[in-house]
């Protein structure tokens, strides 16, 4: 974790990308001042010409994902935006951890077949970093499928004699159990296998994927781990399989933005800070998770350009956090404890235009009792917010967990309120939800989510048109007058509740 004591600067981001040619913004009206004016002027096809945008940043650059060409040109693209709008954005660097994996399992005979990487198996995590690739016939080592009642007593692999009779050249499949990774690898190698598959033993909670770390020096080919279920597959169904195992990742640091600008009025020490994240997944454009978030928040923030508020509004749009909410985590880390305590409160808003949508908004009150931390209060207070404004158009809505999968999460770690909007990712829909929302059960609220369909297409226009109004509706709420959270109604006039954020 970053060092809580070092704040890194803000930076022009003049020198960060080459520009890119895109048509300027819509200006924002001066007289936006209003919840029912922002919402009409914040409209669909204003967000809309975002998600294009950033559409043919993935088209031309393959993702939109940290650390790659992609989201240089999405911060470009943002800052470009904001800077016609009049607003002096700027952007913070980080570095982190960049991984790229591009590793395979694939049965190319009989029935072809591509494993998923990350759900059906994994590439090896053992210190030498070993890639390679190779295609056999796949042979099991001293396996029991169906496994032993008893767990960890497999010793597939674990002595030299396991491989009498291995073919050389063959792809090694071992059972998980009784020795380590390591030695089960090293034996394969010995006895001329060109890779190795390892996997999951199979009794109850022994079938999912593990990675296999350790020192195994000497090791020279590529190993993988699998579910017992694919190795099941390949050992029962398809015996004798070829298949294609191929270990190729790349591990480096690297640097990534996150990007902020500023109301031009409003009390410095009363901010009311909302948020999206930019970057998508490597497997794809990311027009949902989190284009539209991001997209939404760009039109509220130029809309809102000219409208004099009485808290500081800071907008936000965080890098990294498809690696781990790598971007929000370093700004509140870097930042110090009288600047959190400046903070009014967090809004964010990640995934508002799933294809099969429900209307989720942040649990504030935590009433369903499953918050990872305990919520800051005067989150409740923005929950209500935007439950009246669904309510006042007539909309249903419901909670959604503050589960520690978005931006929020580090704000409520060091007691900032926080609230936002979300429209479901791979959890299924259900039918009493159906009949609210419309949509479709018994499949996910985003059936693209991290995978490369998830682009101009996979939008649900009505839930991103009503969230948007939404979005508008409580940045400008929150702008003037922030006394339901914290107690102050208007620059410099306290109403008696302390800052969030200052208790230790």
């Amino acid at each position: 974790m970053v060092q809580r004591s070092r704040l890194l600067a803000l930076v022009s981001v003049t020198a960060l990308v080459l520009p890119l040619a895109v048509t300027g913004p819509a200006l924002a009206d001066p007289n936006n001042n209003s919840p029912a004016k922002l919402a009409k002027a914040v409209t669909l096809n204003g967000v809309l010409r975002h998600l294009d945008a950033f559409q043919s940043i993935a088209d031309t650059h393959g993702d939109r994902a940290a650390g790659r060409p992609g989201y240089q040109a999405s911060v470009n693209y943002v800052v470009s935006q904001l800077n016609a709008a009049g607003y002096s954005p700027t952007v913070q660097q980080f570095d982190f951890p960049y991984v790229e994996d591009n590793s395979r399992l694939d049965r190319l005979a009989p029935s072809p077949r591509v494993f998923a990487r990350d759900s059906e198996f994994n590439r090896h995590g053992f210190d030498q970093p070993v890639e390679g690739a190779a295609t056999g016939v796949i042979q099991p080592v001293d396996v029991i499928v169906p496994p032993a009642p008893v767990p960890n007593t497999s010793t597939s692999g674990c002595d030299a004699a396991d491989f009498a009779g291995f073919v050389a050249g063959r792809i090694a499949m071992l059972q998980r159990g009784t020795c380590g990774f390591t030695v089960k690898a090293l034996n394969a190698q010995a006895a001329g296998a060109s890779a190795v598959i390892l996997f999951n033993e199979g009794q109850p909670g022994r079938t999912g994927l593990v990675t296999p770390i350790g020192d195994a020096a000497g090791l020279t080919i590529p190993v993988v781990f699998a579910t017992y279920a694919v190795a099941e597959e390949l050992i029962v169904l398809t015996p004798g399989a070829t298949v294609q195992v191929v270990v190729d990742f790349t591990e480096e640091t690297r640097p990534a933005w996150n990007v902020f600008a500023e109301s031009h009025d409003g009390n410095p020490n009363n901010v009311v800070m909302a948020g999206a994240h930019l970057d998508s997944v490597q497997d794809g454009p990311g027009i949902n998770d989190n284009g539209s978030g991001s997209a939404a928040l760009l039109e509220t923030a130029i809309q809102m350009s000219k409208v004099k508020t009485n808290a500081k509004v800071r907008f936000a749009w965080w890098g990294a956090e498809e690696e781990g909410l790598l971007g929000s985590e370093h700004y509140v880390a870097n930042l110090p404890q009288a600047e959190q305590d400046k903070i009014a409160l967090y809004l964010n808003f990640d995934m508002v235009g799933s294809p099969n949508h429900f209307f989720g908004i942040y649990d504030g009150d935590d009433s369903s009792g499953t918050a990872p931390v305990p919520i800051p209060p005067g989150s409740a207070e923005i929950e209500d917010v935007f439950e009246k404004f669904y309510a006042d158009r007539g909309l249903p809505s419901e909670d959604t967990d503050f589960s520690g999968r978005s931006d929020y999460g580090p704000f409520i770690a060091v007691n900032i309120p926080a609230g936002g909007l979300f429209t479901g990712a791979e959890e299924v829909k259900t039918p009493a939800q159906a009949a609210l929302y419309g949509g479709t059960a018994g499949i996910a609220f985003d059936p693209c989510y991290h995978q490369p369909c998830d682009d101009r297409s996979n939008l649900n226009l009505t839930a991103l048109d009503v969230n948007s109004d939404a979005i508008a509706v409580a940045v400008i709420t929150f702008a003037f007058d922030t006394s339901t959270v914290n107690g102050v109604r208007a620059p410099g006039k306290s109403h008696g509740r302390a800052p969030q954020g200052s208790e230790s």
